[in-house]
């Protein structure tokens, strides 16, 4: 897991560390809250939760900065790494209709 944002691509770094750990991440969610469908645990100690909500506010400022919108680069992201951008139009892309 990466442990400091100081670029964009550090963003995509430490969203592509939640996608390896499994995680269905979201920008907005605590990660205290995130709980294993299997074990009915907490995903992450209090310890790791922190970090990860310390590395989402960072990836906040850092898309705010650069112009960057956080929900486009996160789904971008997880439709490439989980093969869906076949199915589903990147934002990049546009969709279709669209002026």
């Amino acid at each position: 897991m990466i442990t400091e944002v100081l670029k964009i691509e550090d963003v995509s770094e430490f969203f592509s560390d939640l996608f390896q750990e499994g995680a269905n991440a979201h920008p907005d969610d605590d990660f205290n809250d995130y709980i294993n469908y299997e074990t009915k645990e907490a995903t992450y100690t209090l310890q790791e939760a922190t970090l990860r909500n310390r590395l989402m506010n960072k990836s906040f400022e850092i898309c705010e900065d650069a112009n960057v919108d956080i929900y486009n680069l996160m789904m971008e992201l997880h439709l490439k790494k989980s093969g869906l951008d076949h199915l589903i139009p990147l934002p990049s892309q546009g969709y279709p209709g669209e002026n």
